[in-house]
């Protein structure tokens, strides 16, 4: 993403890893606490508010990492479309190489009982 996005620079491999960790944990602790203060406005713009709120967290990565460098809110606002984009595609292979449909598995409570229910996500299919 360094090489795709101008103004975002690194100065080594090992910045970009202390980078990735810093998003990671970022993303595990603040974000949620931003996303419940943002959920109306999320809501409000049909979601697209979150690229908003992803490209805070890189920002603030920025801030927290020396050696990963944020040039401005537009460059963060680019990054996280790419990695947006970049989440979309790798459902697509994941898909393409589980040769069928993708199922998400979630589990409701009822007066005590659990239910396991499939969410069948089709593809293309002939």
């Amino acid at each position: 993403m360094v090489q795709i996005i101008p103004g975002i620079q690194t100065r080594n491999a090992c910045s970009l890893w202390m980078a990735a960790l810093v998003l990671g944990l970022v993303n595990a602790f603040i974000r949620p606490v931003i996303w419940l203060f943002t959920l109306p406005l999320t809501v409000l713009t049909f979601g697209l508010f979150a690229l908003v709120v992803n490209a805070f967290m890189i920002w603030l990565t920025s801030r927290l990492e020396s050696g990963f460098e944020v040039q401005g809110f537009a460059s963060a606002m680019l990054a996280a479309l790419v990695m947006a984009l970049l989440g979309i595609f790798a459902f697509i292979l994941f898909e393409w190489l589980m040769m069928d449909n993708v199922h998400w598995i979630f589990i409701e409570q009822h007066d005590s009982i659990r239910v396991f229910n499939s969410v069948v996500i089709p593809w293309v299919t002939t």
